[in-house]
């Protein structure tokens, strides 16, 4: 695929089974549709359990005759000329991310230059962390501890952040002598056959790396589902993490699960007031609010809920929607007309709760997209249905509290826990709130900054295990003791 920077069809979208790009098993395919246009992009072959089969296959060979034998070495090599090879094609990747999605191409580059990241970090994390531990019993034993990979890693990724996603679970399953099977998403299916191209390119071994497009009820479930397929990482929704949980048990798989999130954000009076409204408009409306971690909760305290409301008002008009290939946009269309529905049905269901929906009308010139302008809810209550469930869209609901624990209770007041914001000069109590908020991950006087060394997860309905750092290799890699006497110890005699 060569990148042209317009709105144009490319290529139809194969898949990638054994190093080699093929043609579904069954010949069906379905439409890749441009979110700024409404129009198709391409064809994308719809993958089958046959498909997944192939692939499956294809791995397992893999694994068993090169990629868990070959030295530490040769491996990070691959993974290091994989992330040279991102790095030249930023641009092109960037483009095709913002034609798929609809994501602000500003934001998409950045995306990108994370990706070829992911691959380095665990290149290097593999060679420093994969490590064991070792234990002398007197002078009778050592016992110690090695990793070892597991086998075929299925990976399941979302449309939010394809690209970055995808690598974000490939490049550890890689680096610990794991073979992939990924099934992305069938919303963003573009940037997925790039990387299976850079993965050819690279001359990684045939099977270590596999792609299977299609739909979650038949690829994605013939992925989960199938005997020889020991791990199954999932980022999605909760919903559809429960699904997989569930069909994954019959084979006692290892899970990973990163889900849903209905995060908040906690601002104090005392609070660096311009940082914490930067930080707070950033992140419900960076990445068009379809981000896992977006603090779609603001908790105000009184003392400053008018002047901030005032502010945040103002700033909210002036976010610049549009196309998602110009520089200037700061948020574009929604993913697909489906999520488009979900979304701006939570308009009505916050006027039918009381709340009301403060928000602008799209522009002519845009109504052929899936456009949300951003958009706020308030006069909200804890309780209602706006301010529980996960809209994933630029929707920002605004409620108020009194005092710390107050403001402690009704951040826990929900399902999820995935990640939370605490804005507040005061570092003592900075440090007591985060250390009461039910989530996986809290930021204090900072917006979503990663750092790739930290685990990723969340708490309650966000998921299951964590990963990220050497974290990730709990799930990636089986732990084994191998016991050693150094000495002629006594062991009992029957039957003598």
């Amino acid at each position: 695929m060569t990148a042209k920077l317009e709105h144009s069809k490319q290529e139809d979208i194969l898949l990638f089974i054994n190093g080699e790009f093929v043609r579904s098993a069954s010949g069906e395919t379905f439409e890749n549709i441009n979110p700024y246009t409404n129009e198709k992009i391409n064809d994308v072959e719809s993958g089958s359990r046959a498909d997944i089969d192939k692939a499956v296959e294809a791995a397992s060979v893999a694994f068993h005759r090169t990629w868990k034998t070959i030295k530490r070495s040769e491996r990070m090599s691959y993974m290091y000329r994989i992330a040279d090879m991102i790095d030249q094609r930023i641009e092109e990747i960037a483009y095709f991310e913002s034609l798929d999605t609809g994501l602000p191409i500003k934001q998409t580059r950045k995306m990108v230059s994370r990706a070829s990241q992911n691959f380095r970090f665990y290149a290097n994390m593999a060679e420093s962390r994969l490590v064991g531990e070792a234990y002398q019993v007197d002078d009778q034993f050592i016992n110690y501890t090695i990793r070892t990979p597991i086998g075929v890693a299925g990976l399941i990724t979302p449309w939010n952040a394809p690209f970055m996603l995808e690598t974000w679970k490939v490049a550890p399953a890689l680096a610990t002598g794991n073979t992939v099977v990924l099934k992305p998403a069938e919303f963003s299916p573009l940037t997925a056959n790039v990387l299976a191209e850079v993965v050819a390119e690279a001359g990684l071994p045939n099977g270590v790396f596999n792609v299977v497009h299609g739909f979650g009820e038949t690829a994605g479930d013939a992925l989960v589902r199938h005997p020889d397929v020991p791990l199954i990482s999932f980022t999605g929704e909760t919903v559809t993490g429960k699904t997989i949980i569930k069909n994954s048990a019959d084979h006692l798989k290892d899970c990973s699960m990163e889900l849903g999130g209905k995060s908040p954000i906690i601002v104090f009076d005392d609070a660096d007031f311009e940082r914490a409204l930067d930080a707070a408009i950033w992140g419900i409306f960076s990445f068009n609010g379809e981000r896992c971690t977006a603090n779609s909760r603001l908790f105000l305290q009184e003392g400053i809920k008018d002047k901030f409301m005032e502010a945040l008002k103002k700033r909210v008009e002036h976010v610049k929607i549009g196309d998602p290939l110009d520089d200037a946009t700061e948020v574009g269309p929604l993913i697909h007309t489906e999520h488009y529905d979900k979304v701006t049905s939570y308009f009505n269901i916050a006027e039918e709760e009381g709340a009301e929906v403060i928000t602008r009308p799209i522009p002519e010139s845009l109504q052929a997209g899936n456009f949300v302008a951003p958009t706020l809810i308030v006069h909200a209550e804890n309780s209602m249905r706006v301010a529980q469930e996960e809209i994933f869209g630029p929707v920002l609901t605004v409620m108020t509290f009194q005092d710390e624990e107050e403001a402690i209770r009704l951040a826990n007041q929900i399902d999820y826990g995935l990640a939370g914001y605490v804005w507040t000069n005061d570092m003592k109590k900075g440090h007591r709130v985060a250390h009461q908020i039910d989530a996986g991950m809290i930021w204090v006087n900072s917006q979503n900054v990663r750092d790739l060394r930290i685990p990723f997860g969340g708490m309650k309905a966000s998921g299951i295990g964590r990963e990220g750092g050497h974290y990730a290799f709990d799930f990636y890699t089986e732990q084994k003791v191998i016991h050693v006497a150094i000495s002629d110890h006594p062991i009992p005699q029957f039957g003598k």
